[in-house]
């Protein structure tokens, strides 16, 4: 068994590394922190945790101390620190927020309006999204966990990039998110008389993860990609659908898509890739750390159409943590994710 902490874990995704960690087979909760509930047990905050997860909110030293693994579940620009205790001291660090998410310091200077503290940090770390960059990962010591639309985003274009079978230039990424990708602390825009019964874009053209998916579609793709993103927030507590737009190259059919992707994701457990006719939906990856992945091809306009589906509390964010955590220490990656979803 490894000793399992969690920084943070107050938040809707420490909340959610607190429920999955809870039933591995291969970790033990060790230790949970918490600034805003210190002192205080997590079911008081979380009642549906009551007699299932009692244990009290400690200090982030307590979770260094007492963890093999270090989960950090925390806003931008509070992890720096952090990960170098941890790296210092021998654990491994999963950082679920961006300080270690984009490779260049100019962006994330631009994007974030911070700075590398630890440049050594960051030349150590790895970017961990297991299907498109595993062997990296493996032997790491810091981890960026990436989010919610810079997993379903890549995920649902980087097959049809790798192969050359989409243009580079004019992609879309139309998106839309569960309220709890936005965090736990209320603000206007998440207020439920503004929310309920609406849906509305926001950060149109101007949302931090645009470089860090443009990051990973380059890397795949082999050259700079940029792209036009814009997120919805949608009424629902869960889930990410990633509707991505390129134009085809020329000749492209869609058995060749179709073929390029189970090349890519045939053996990967928690990418679905749905039947010709069935679209990806936010409810059925629901609690589960699959990402839903649908393909369709607009023969009038030449246009390639992505459609993508996760849990962003799971697939993106807590359950690959841990799926990331299984590949460092050498469990299989499923081990403690083999969660079906609903059925309604």
């Amino acid at each position: 068994m490894i000793r399992a902490g969690v920084v943070g874990a107050t938040g809707y995704a420490g909340a959610e590394l607190v429920r999955l960690l809870s039933g591995h087979p291969c970790a033990e909760l060790a230790a949970i922190s918490s600034v805003s509930f210190q002192g205080k047990p997590l079911s008081e905050v979380y009642p549906a945790y009551y007699q299932l997860c009692d244990r009290i909110c400690g200090t982030q030293e307590e979770v260094v101390e007492q963890s093999d693994v270090v989960f950090a579940a925390l806003p931008h620009g509070l992890s720096q620190e952090l990960a170098k205790e941890c790296f210092e001291k021998g654990k491994v660090f999963i950082d679920l927020g961006a300080d270690f998410r984009l490779e260049n310091e100019e962006d994330y200077q631009e994007w974030y309006g911070g700075t590398y503290r630890y440049p050594e940090l960051h030349e150590a770390s790895v970017y961990a999204l297991p299907e498109l960059f595993r062997e990296a990962i493996r032997g790491k010591k810091i981890l960026a966990n990436p989010g919610c639309y810079t997993t379903a985003v890549p995920l649902a274009l980087a097959p049809a990039l790798k192969n050359g079978l989409i243009q580079k230039e004019g992609i879309l990424a139309d998106c839309k998110s569960g309220v709890t990708g936005a965090g736990r602390k209320l603000t206007q825009n998440t207020h439920y008389p503004e929310l309920n019964e609406g849906m509305s874009a926001y950060k149109v053209a101007s949302h931090r993860h645009t470089p860090e998916m443009e990051q990973s579609l380059s890397r795949v793709a082999g050259s700079k990609v940029k792209i036009t993103f814009v997120p919805h927030l949608l009424p629902v507590n869960r889930g990410i659908l990633a509707t991505c737009y390129a134009k085809l190259t020329d000749g492209v059919t869609m058995e060749q898509m179709q073929n390029a992707y189970r090349e890519a994701y045939g053996e990967e457990y928690f990418i679905r890739l749905l039947p010709q006719g069935r679209e990806a939906d936010i409810k059925n990856v629901r609690y589960s750390n699959f990402c839903d992945i649908s393909l369709h091809i607009d023969t009038r306009t030449n246009t390639f159409i992505a459609i993508s589906a996760i849990d962003n509390m799971v697939k993106g964010a807590a359950g690959q943590a841990i799926q990331n955590m299984n590949l460092v220490f050498g469990f299989n990656e499923t081990t403690g994710l083999k969660l079906f979803p609903p059925a309604f």
